[in-house]
Protein backbone atom coordinates (compact mmCIF):
# COMPACT_ATOMS: atom_id res chain seq x y z
CA UNK A 1 0.00 0.00 0.00
CA UNK A 2 1.43 3.35 -1.02
CA UNK A 3 1.90 6.04 1.61
CA UNK A 4 -0.20 9.13 1.11
CA UNK A 5 2.03 11.95 -0.01
CA UNK A 6 2.07 14.88 2.41
CA UNK A 7 0.85 18.12 0.92
CA UNK A 8 3.70 20.60 0.61
CA UNK A 9 3.48 23.85 2.53
CA UNK A 10 4.87 27.23 1.58
CA UNK A 11 7.53 26.78 4.23
CA UNK A 12 8.82 23.66 2.47
CA UNK A 13 10.30 25.74 -0.34
CA UNK A 14 14.15 25.64 -0.44
CA UNK A 15 14.46 29.43 -0.29
CA UNK A 16 12.18 29.49 2.73
CA UNK A 17 14.14 26.76 4.46
CA UNK A 18 17.43 28.54 3.80
CA UNK A 19 16.15 31.86 5.13
CA UNK A 20 14.90 30.26 8.33
CA UNK A 21 18.14 28.32 8.86
CA UNK A 22 20.24 31.44 8.30
CA UNK A 23 18.18 33.37 10.83
CA UNK A 24 18.57 30.53 13.35
CA UNK A 25 22.34 30.87 13.02
CA UNK A 26 22.06 34.61 13.53
CA UNK A 27 20.06 34.00 16.71
CA UNK A 28 22.87 31.88 18.12
CA UNK A 29 20.46 29.11 19.06
CA UNK A 30 20.36 25.62 17.50
CA UNK A 31 16.82 24.31 17.14
CA UNK A 32 16.01 20.65 17.55
CA UNK A 33 12.71 21.31 15.75
CA UNK A 34 13.23 24.03 13.18
CA UNK A 35 9.50 24.08 12.37
CA UNK A 36 8.98 25.97 15.64
CA UNK A 37 11.10 28.82 14.32
CA UNK A 38 9.19 28.80 11.02
CA UNK A 39 5.93 29.15 12.94
CA UNK A 40 7.34 31.94 15.13
CA UNK A 41 8.22 33.91 12.00
CA UNK A 42 4.83 33.47 10.35
CA UNK A 43 2.37 36.35 10.69
CA UNK A 44 -1.34 35.57 10.57
CA UNK A 45 -1.74 37.58 7.35
CA UNK A 46 0.63 35.18 5.59
CA UNK A 47 -1.05 32.07 6.99
CA UNK A 48 -4.46 33.35 5.90
CA UNK A 49 -3.17 34.20 2.44
CA UNK A 50 -1.66 30.74 2.04
CA UNK A 51 -4.82 29.01 3.23
CA UNK A 52 -6.84 30.90 0.63
CA UNK A 53 -4.55 29.24 -1.93
CA UNK A 54 -5.03 25.81 -0.39
CA UNK A 55 -1.57 25.77 1.23
CA UNK A 56 -1.16 24.94 4.92
CA UNK A 57 0.69 27.45 7.12
CA UNK A 58 0.53 27.90 10.90
CA UNK A 59 0.81 31.45 12.26
CA UNK A 60 2.64 32.61 15.39
CA UNK A 61 -0.18 33.82 17.67
CA UNK A 62 -0.18 30.76 19.95
CA UNK A 63 3.60 31.01 20.35
CA UNK A 64 3.19 34.71 21.10
CA UNK A 65 0.76 33.83 23.90
CA UNK A 66 3.30 31.42 25.40
CA UNK A 67 6.23 33.77 24.89
CA UNK A 68 4.45 36.55 26.76
CA UNK A 69 4.34 34.42 29.92
CA UNK A 70 7.91 33.19 29.47
CA UNK A 71 9.08 36.80 29.05
CA UNK A 72 7.42 37.89 32.28
CA UNK A 73 8.71 34.91 34.28
CA UNK A 74 12.33 35.17 33.13
CA UNK A 75 12.40 38.95 33.62
CA UNK A 76 10.80 38.63 37.06
CA UNK A 77 13.25 35.96 38.19
CA UNK A 78 16.24 37.91 36.90
CA UNK A 79 15.40 41.22 38.56
CA UNK A 80 14.31 39.43 41.75
CA UNK A 81 17.76 37.86 42.10
CA UNK A 82 19.67 40.87 40.79
CA UNK A 83 17.97 43.66 42.75
CA UNK A 84 17.82 42.29 46.28
CA UNK A 85 17.28 45.65 47.96
CA UNK A 86 14.36 46.76 45.77
CA UNK A 87 10.81 46.36 47.00
CA UNK A 88 7.91 44.74 45.17
CA UNK A 89 6.64 48.03 43.73
CA UNK A 90 10.03 48.95 42.27
CA UNK A 91 10.49 45.48 40.78
CA UNK A 92 7.05 45.72 39.20
CA UNK A 93 7.88 49.07 37.60
CA UNK A 94 11.18 47.80 36.25
CA UNK A 95 9.53 44.72 34.79
CA UNK A 96 6.82 46.87 33.19
CA UNK A 97 9.49 48.85 31.30
CA UNK A 98 11.29 45.72 30.10
CA UNK A 99 8.25 43.78 28.89
CA UNK A 100 6.42 46.71 27.26
CA UNK A 101 5.83 46.93 23.53
CA UNK A 102 8.48 49.66 23.05
CA UNK A 103 11.21 47.47 24.53
CA UNK A 104 10.19 44.35 22.60
CA UNK A 105 10.14 46.41 19.42
CA UNK A 106 13.72 47.51 20.07
CA UNK A 107 14.81 43.93 20.72
CA UNK A 108 13.20 42.82 17.46
CA UNK A 109 14.82 45.62 15.48
CA UNK A 110 18.22 44.82 16.96
CA UNK A 111 18.09 41.42 15.29
CA UNK A 112 16.35 42.66 12.10
CA UNK A 113 13.41 40.38 12.86
CA UNK A 114 11.05 42.25 10.53
CA UNK A 115 13.16 41.34 7.50
CA UNK A 116 12.57 37.60 7.90
CA UNK A 117 8.88 37.54 8.85
CA UNK A 118 6.49 35.74 6.52
CA UNK A 119 3.72 38.26 5.87
CA UNK A 120 0.76 38.63 3.55
CA UNK A 121 1.08 40.96 0.58
CA UNK A 122 -1.31 43.52 2.05
CA UNK A 123 0.63 43.72 5.30
CA UNK A 124 3.92 44.07 3.43
CA UNK A 125 2.78 46.99 1.29
CA UNK A 126 1.41 48.73 4.40
CA UNK A 127 4.93 48.64 5.88
CA UNK A 128 4.11 45.78 8.24
CA UNK A 129 7.77 44.83 8.61
CA UNK A 130 8.26 48.05 10.56
CA UNK A 131 5.09 48.00 12.66
CA UNK A 132 5.85 48.12 16.35
CA UNK A 133 3.05 45.79 17.41
CA UNK A 134 3.89 43.13 14.81
CA UNK A 135 7.58 43.13 15.70
CA UNK A 136 6.91 43.05 19.46
CA UNK A 137 4.49 40.13 19.04
CA UNK A 138 6.95 38.28 16.80
CA UNK A 139 9.69 38.64 19.40
CA UNK A 140 7.42 37.06 22.01
CA UNK A 141 6.63 34.24 19.57
CA UNK A 142 10.34 33.75 18.97
CA UNK A 143 10.96 33.46 22.71
CA UNK A 144 8.07 31.01 22.97
CA UNK A 145 9.59 28.87 20.24
CA UNK A 146 12.96 28.71 22.03
CA UNK A 147 11.20 27.78 25.27
CA UNK A 148 9.27 24.93 23.62
CA UNK A 149 12.34 23.67 21.81
CA UNK A 150 15.01 23.98 24.50
CA UNK A 151 13.24 24.65 27.78
CA UNK A 152 13.46 27.40 30.36
CA UNK A 153 17.25 27.71 30.51
CA UNK A 154 17.57 28.02 26.74
CA UNK A 155 14.89 30.72 26.67
CA UNK A 156 16.58 32.50 29.56
CA UNK A 157 19.97 32.48 27.85
CA UNK A 158 18.41 33.89 24.69
CA UNK A 159 16.42 36.62 26.46
CA UNK A 160 19.12 37.84 28.84
CA UNK A 161 21.18 39.02 25.87
CA UNK A 162 18.45 41.61 25.30
CA UNK A 163 17.25 42.60 28.77
CA UNK A 164 20.42 42.84 30.89
CA UNK A 165 21.62 46.16 29.46
CA UNK A 166 18.21 47.90 29.60
CA UNK A 167 17.77 46.80 33.22
CA UNK A 168 21.16 48.27 34.11
CA UNK A 169 20.24 51.51 32.30
CA UNK A 170 17.00 51.78 34.25
CA UNK A 171 18.84 51.43 37.55
CA UNK A 172 21.69 53.77 36.63
CA UNK A 173 19.46 56.49 35.18
CA UNK A 174 16.89 56.33 37.95
CA UNK A 175 14.00 55.65 35.60
CA UNK A 176 12.21 53.55 38.20
CA UNK A 177 10.24 56.58 39.36
CA UNK A 178 9.15 57.69 35.87
CA UNK A 179 5.49 56.83 36.35
CA UNK A 180 4.36 58.83 33.31
CA UNK A 181 6.45 56.73 30.93
CA UNK A 182 5.30 53.53 32.57
CA UNK A 183 1.65 54.54 32.39
CA UNK A 184 2.02 55.51 28.74
CA UNK A 185 3.46 52.07 27.98
CA UNK A 186 0.54 50.40 29.72
CA UNK A 187 -2.02 52.54 27.88
CA UNK A 188 -0.40 51.76 24.52
CA UNK A 189 -1.71 48.21 24.81
CA UNK A 190 -5.20 49.67 24.39
CA UNK A 191 -6.58 50.52 20.96
CA UNK A 192 -6.98 54.21 20.23
CA UNK A 193 -7.12 55.34 23.86
CA UNK A 194 -5.99 58.89 24.61
CA UNK A 195 -4.03 59.72 27.76
CA UNK A 196 -3.61 63.36 28.80
CA UNK A 197 -2.76 65.44 31.87
CA UNK A 198 -4.95 68.41 32.76
CA UNK A 199 -4.10 71.15 35.27
CA UNK A 200 -7.09 71.43 37.60
CA UNK A 201 -5.83 74.18 39.89
CA UNK A 202 -2.96 75.82 41.73
CA UNK A 203 -2.84 77.22 45.24
CA UNK A 204 -0.42 79.12 47.44
CA UNK A 205 1.84 82.16 46.92
CA UNK A 206 3.85 82.55 43.75
CA UNK A 207 7.08 81.32 45.33
CA UNK A 208 5.44 78.27 46.93
CA UNK A 209 2.66 77.05 44.67
CA UNK A 210 0.97 73.66 44.82
CA UNK A 211 -0.33 72.30 41.52
CA UNK A 212 -3.15 69.80 41.09
CA UNK A 213 -3.19 67.66 37.94
CA UNK A 214 -5.60 64.96 36.79
CA UNK A 215 -4.62 62.09 34.48
CA UNK A 216 -7.42 61.50 31.98
CA UNK A 217 -7.98 58.45 29.81
CA UNK A 218 -10.54 59.20 27.11
CA UNK A 219 -11.72 62.15 29.25
CA UNK A 220 -12.21 59.94 32.33
CA UNK A 221 -10.12 60.72 35.43
CA UNK A 222 -7.91 57.77 36.32
CA UNK A 223 -5.51 59.53 38.69
CA UNK A 224 -5.03 62.76 40.65
CA UNK A 225 -1.79 64.28 41.85
CA UNK A 226 -0.39 67.31 43.65
CA UNK A 227 3.12 68.70 43.67
CA UNK A 228 5.29 71.78 43.87
CA UNK A 229 5.56 71.73 40.06
CA UNK A 230 3.29 70.63 37.25
CA UNK A 231 5.76 67.88 36.39
CA UNK A 232 5.73 66.48 39.92
CA UNK A 233 1.92 66.63 40.03
CA UNK A 234 1.73 64.76 36.73
CA UNK A 235 4.03 62.04 38.08
CA UNK A 236 1.83 61.63 41.15
CA UNK A 237 -1.30 61.47 39.01
CA UNK A 238 0.33 58.80 36.84
CA UNK A 239 1.36 56.87 39.94
CA UNK A 240 -2.22 56.87 41.25
CA UNK A 241 -3.46 55.73 37.83
CA UNK A 242 -1.00 52.83 37.83
CA UNK A 243 -2.29 51.75 41.22
CA UNK A 244 -5.81 51.82 39.74
CA UNK A 245 -4.62 49.44 37.01
CA UNK A 246 -3.10 47.12 39.61
CA UNK A 247 0.60 48.05 39.20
Amino acid sequence: MKKKKRKNTENDKPETQNGVLNFAKKMGYKYGDISLLKTALTHSSYANEMRSKGVSAEHNQRLEFLGDSVLSLITSEHIYKMLREHNEGELTRIRAIIVCEDSLHRFAEAMALGEVLFMGHGEIISNGRKKKSILADAFEALLGSVFLDGGFEAAKKFLLKFIEEPINDIINLGKIQDYKSLLQQIIQHGDGEILEYVLKGETGPAHEKTFEVHALLDNNTIGEGKGSSKKEAEQQAAREAMELFGY
